[in-house]
Parts: structure tokens; C-alpha cells; sequence
């Protein structure tokens, strides 16, 4: 095997407490969603505080209202990714232990099912409040990235997500039988691409800025543009990095090792390209449509 990096000795908790008799843990992963949230919604909130950023320099709703749509958006998040994982990844086996499907905390999240639940959430909140929805998309697209960017990395310190095998000098070698299990010759090292990190750079921080850039420039004042371009630039990000992510062992098998949801003679995509493509059509259609509002 040439050189690679070893995994660094991380725990996915940052502590945990024992309390009649139970254990009970924090771990990164749940932290990167609270500090997400919480840093998305002080986001929100510093963009509707300055009303000159958006269309006859009125913005769409008020803080006390972002406060109440928090509420909305982490129902959206928590239940739409659930199920999203739900229907999208293990229909399968959900069908036969539905009792399981509650459970988030034993794991399976899907964020294409987080991310339908978060619209529909805000789809209602703004009809329920009469509120502009494109004009609040676009608030919450600038705010989104950051949770990505945190999410991302939580999975990186967790070792799960890994991407493929590969022979790249900062291919990192995670642990567990799962990573280490290749197809290598035996007492050889397996690496994997930190597909985690490319996905923690291109959705979090590269797209971050790019929309932050935006909205400086005054893109706010065109309705969709940065909810357009946060769908499209999401999509082609994820479409990309999926070439080199390690595929759900769900989707493998003797005939399909590259793990292809959709695949003829070899070729095809993967269950996360698949879920892209709507949102990389729907991208572009915001963007292509948007325009000053008077």
C-alpha cells in the first residue's frame, strides 16, 4: 500500500455521565446538529435585521417570526430525515421492524429526506403567516451551509460515510472491519477517500461563501437566486463526490460492487446522485427565473 494517513484517535463523544445505572453521552453528532440550528438561526436573524438586503428594503419577516420557524424547521429536520432514510435507503428492512422507524437515535439520517421536510415545514409557515416563501427560501439557503459544513465533519470524527479505496497520498485509513474490509491482500492496510472532509468543503464552507458573496453583492433583492443557487451547488457538489463515497452496503452486491441504485451493464448512478438531480433542475430554474423584485 503507498502512503496514507491513519486515522486520528477521536472519540465520537464528547463526554458522557452515568445516571441510575443508564449511560448517557454527547456526542459530536449531535452537537453538529444543535450548532448548526442554533448558528443558522442567528444567520436568519442578522439577515432580516437588516432590512436594505432585501426587495424595497423590507424584509420578510420579523426575528420573533424567524424564532417561531426554528420551531417548524427542526420538526421538519428530525422527521423528514428519518424517513427520508426511512423510504430512500432501507424501505426494506423498515417494512418488516416498523417499531424501528421512531427510533433516530440508534442512527439513519437521510439529508435529501431532512431537506423535503424543512420545505414543507416552511411551505406552511409561510402560508400560515402569508409570508413571501422564495424570499424566506433564500434567508435559509445562506444559513443552511454552515450546518453542512459541522455535520460533515462530525461524520469524519465518527469514521462513517468513508469513501471508496483508493491509493491517493491522503487517503485516510479508518477504523473497523467495515473500512478495512477491501478485497486487499491480506495483512495489507486498507485507505479510503475522506469523503466526509471533500463534502465538508465543497457543501459547508466553498458554497458557503459563495452564496455569502452573493447576498453581499445584493442577490437578496432577486428572489430565489440564492435558494437556486444553493440547490444547484449542493447538487453538483454531492453529484461529484459521490463517484468516490462509499456507496450504503445495501446497494452492494456480487453484480453491482460499485453499489449503483440505478445501473445498465455497469454504468448508472448512485442512490445520492439520483436524489441530486431534482435539486440541481430545480437550481436552475430559480436562478434562470429570478429577478429584481420592484
Amino acid at each position: 500500500m503507498q502512503a496514507a494517513i491513519p486515522f486520528p484517535n477521536l472519540s465520537s463523544e464528547l463526554f458522557s455521565i452515568s445516571l441510575f445505572g443508564a449511560e448517557f453521552a454527547l456526542r459530536w453528532y449531535a452537537l453538529a446538529y444543535i450548532a448548526g440550528i442554533l448558528i443558522g438561526w442567528r444567520i436568519a436573524v442578522a439577515l432580516v435585521r437588516r432590512p436594505k438586503l432585501w426587495p424595497g428594503d423590507l424584509a420578510p419577516m420579523t426575528a420573533a417570526q424567524v424564532e417561531e420557524l426554528l420551531t417548524s424547521v427542526i420538526l421538519g429536520i428530525i422527521v423528514g430525515g428519518r424517513l427520508g432514510y426511512v423510504l430512500f435507503y432501507q424501505p426494506g428492512y423498515y417494512l418488516a421492524h416498523p417499531l424501528e422507524i421512531p427510533m433516530v437515535w440508534t442512527g439513519g439520517m437521510s439529508f435529501h429526506g431532512g431537506l423535503l421536510g424543512v420545505i414543507l415545514a416552511t411551505w406552511w409557515f409561510c402560508a400560515k403567516h402569508r409570508i413571501d416563501r422564495l424570499q424566506t427560501a433564500d434567508m435559509m439557503a445562506l444559513a443552511t451551509p454552515v450546518g453542512l459544513l459541522l455535520g460533515r465533519l462530525s461524520n469524519f470524527v465518527n469514521a462513517e460515510l468513508w469513501g471508496r479505496p483508493t491509493d491517493v497520498p491522503w487517503g485516510v485509513i479508518f477504523p473497523g472491519y467495515a473500512a478495512q474490509d477491501c478485497g486487499q491482500a491480506v495483512g495489507e492496510l486498507c485507505a479510503r477517500h475522506p469523503s466526509q472532509l471533500y463534502e465538508a468543503g465543497l457543501e459547508g464552507l466553498i458554497l458557503g461563501l459563495v452564496l455569502l458573496a452573493l447576498v453581499l453583492r445584493g442577490a437578496l433583492k432577486s428572489p430565489g437566486r440564492i435558494a437556486g443557487t444553493f440547490f444547484a451547488g449542493y447538487g453538483i457538489a454531492r453529484f461529484v463526490v459521490e463517484f468516490v463515497r462509499q456507496p450504503d452496503a445495501q446497494f452492494i452486491s456480487a453484480g453491482n460492487p460499485l453499489g449503483l441504485a440505478l445501473h445498465v451493464n455497469g454504468y448508472g448512478l448512485t442512490m445520492g446522485q439520483i436524489l441530486t438531480l431534482p435539486m440541481i433542475a430545480l437550481g436552475l430554474f430559480l436562478i434562470l427565473r429570478a429577478r429584481p423584485a420592484e
